[in-house]
């Protein structure tokens, strides 16, 4: 499918590679999960992510039900906001006049945070037009809508040009495609030395094949979570070179123990995460590599 070369809003319709994205992509347009859209009504910032650290406990003693409810919201979305904050931190030094690319960027949280944080110029890509669509209304009404933009293209195929890019990160968007093909597009799109940042969850080989909780976590989100060690295999074959790489499992176990008590909040897979976490078949990884 012929995708136009320039970063603008507008793409191809349906930018999808197989039947599976087509499925993918109807999930993600179908989606409307109060664990993704009432955290991001506290502060108008939306992540499709996971939390990390130490989380405020107390907000569980809070007698009052209307009050708990919105007290443990508000502490999910701030252990999330410390994820994209360090996942931000990991992008190098980056100045306004620099373009970052958020592959697989929901409905845009992780753009704005790299853009507030740093200044620069900020490009994301979802398979969802819906996302697409809800991200930009949020930019425009932060006004940064010059600066922060989302299109509704493949990150597989993304039709930006080569090299225009000083860092790029995918935040819990990989088990949704192969991963050859993302870190050869990302390898494109970064200019020599430029830094790619992937945040993930991984089975651990280590511990064998994937575990029964790996195969339910698919199997609830579609997608198809993969070994720790092809994220390594698969970087080397794309000239992408870690450069920091960092378990975040046992920061991550806070933020579902809490989720799993947040009554209006629950999906049903808290405890088969946490249950994956604790016996050591699947880990939650941040990788952070130099395009050489």
């Amino acid at each position: 499918m012929t995708i136009a070369p320039d970063a603008d809003t507008t793409s191809a319709p349906v930018p999808t590679q197989s039947t599976y994205q087509n499925r993918v992509a109807e999930y993600w347009n179908a989606e409307e999960n109060p664990v993704n859209l009432e955290l991001g009504k506290i502060d108008d910032l939306y992540h499709h992510h996971y939390g990390i650290g130490d989380a405020d406990r107390t907000v569980l003693d809070e007698p009052d039900p209307e009050r708990r409810r919105k007290r443990i919201t508000t502490e999910l979305h701030r252990l999330e906001h410390a994820q994209a904050e360090l996942l931000a931190d990991r992008l190098g030094p980056l100045s306004p006049a620099d373009r970052v690319f958020d592959a697989g960027c929901g409905r845009g949280g992780g753009s704005v945070v790299a853009h507030l944080r740093h200044g620069c110029h900020a490009d994301g890509v979802t398979i969802s037009a819906k996302q697409a669509a809800f991200a930009n209304e949020r930019a425009r009404e932060r006004g940064i809508d010059d600066h922060v933009r989302y299109h509704h293209r493949n990150m597989l195929d993304t039709g930006f040009e080569t090299g225009a890019y000083a860092a790029s990160w995918n935040n819990e968007s990989t088990m949704y495609v192969e991963l050859d093909l993302l870190f050869a597009e990302h390898a494109r799109l970064l200019r020599r030395g430029g830094r790619y940042v992937v945040i993930t969850g991984c089975y651990n080989d280590t511990y064998g094949r994937a575990s029964r909780e790996v195969s339910l976590i698919n199997a609830h989100y579609i997608c198809d979570i993969h070994p720790r060690s092809e994220y390594f295999r698969a970087m080397a074959r794309n000239r992408l070179v870690p450069a920091h790489v960092q378990d975040l499992t046992a920061e991550a176990i806070p933020y579902w123990e809490l989720r799993r008590q947040a009554d209006h909040l629950v999906t049903g897979i808290e405890d088969t995460f946490l249950t994956a976490y604790k016996n050591g078949s699947f880990q939650y990884l941040l990788i952070a590599a130099d395009r050489v």
